[in-house]
């Protein structure tokens, strides 16, 4: 891979975070309406529903098979991520044979990624995502679509309701933001939409097949469109492993010898 859709790959992946700590045999799960909501409750006790099923831990590490497409130009990578919640997101990209080509960490200040292919590093605000992204994502964004949950702006009792086939459907406007939140009979997200035409800006994201793991449910596969004027990018995460509240590293340093990205 050339050296820009490296340099890009991870700040997709943020879009979007187990090799140390022992994987656990996926559990696929049926899912079921959730029986603390009913089509008649306010929409304060609803958004209570909601919260309630969003995935809660203090860190995550998953493995995920990653077929990522940026304007037409798609690799088949697998992805380590490590997030420890509200700190955090390491990310290790390995290509063929397992060769670690790129590493990252993302933290609500601050981009870190060195690019092992072609020896150079790049360090960044957090505000360097805006590039390939809306403004309003933020670290807690990046957080919530890697492992399936509602992004925490969208879940306000000022987003307008609909009920359709068992879905839950919330919208409206955060800023200049067009949203629109899915969520299935279970208040489990299935989909999140994020529109901003005047900036010729879109977010699309999917989740499917979910799994059980450590007692918590979330999809395995998930699907982040994402279009930022001319950059298109589209991302297709596959998690093979997934892992909650275990002790994990984050292990990042720059080798003296590279340069910085141009």
């Amino acid at each position: 891979m050339r050296r820009n859709i490296l340099n890009r790959l991870l700040i997709v992946c943020g879009l979007l975070a187990i090799v140390s700590c022992k994987a656990r045999k996926q559990v696929m799960v049926t899912r079921k309406p959730d029986t603390v909501a009913k089509p008649d409750n306010k929409i304060n006790t609803k958004l209570a529903a909601i919260k309630a099923q969003q995935v809660n831990f203090n860190t995550f590490s998953g493995k995920a098979k990653t077929n990522l497409d940026i304007n037409g130009n798609s690799n088949d990578v697998t992805l380590n991520i490590r997030i420890n919640k509200g700190k955090k997101i390491w990310v290790s990209i390995t290509a063929i044979l397992g060769v670690e080509v790129a590493r990252a960490v993302i933290t609500p200040d601050s981009i870190l990624l060195i690019n092992r292919l072609e020896g150079v590093y790049l360090k960044k605000p957090f505000s360097y995502v805006y590039a390939y992204a809306s403004k309003q994502v933020n670290y807690k964004t990046l957080e919530s679509l890697l492992i399936g949950n509602a992004i925490p702006e969208l879940l306000t009792e000022n987003a307008d309701f609909a009920t359709a086939n068992g879905n839950t459907t919330l919208s409206g406007t955060l800023d200049d933001l067009l949203y629109k939140l899915i969520v299935g009979a279970d208040n489990k997200v299935t989909q999140t939409n994020l529109n901003n035409q005047n900036e010729g800006q879109s977010l699309q994201v999917a989740n499917n097949t979910f799994i059980q793991a450590n007692n918590r449910i979330l999809p395995s596969q998930i699907d982040i469109a994402s279009v930022v004027k001319d950059k298109k990018i589209h991302v297709n995460l596959h998690y093979t492993k997934v892992d909650f509240d275990q002790q994990l590293e984050y292990p990042f340093s720059i080798p003296d010898r590279y340069e910085p990205a141009k």
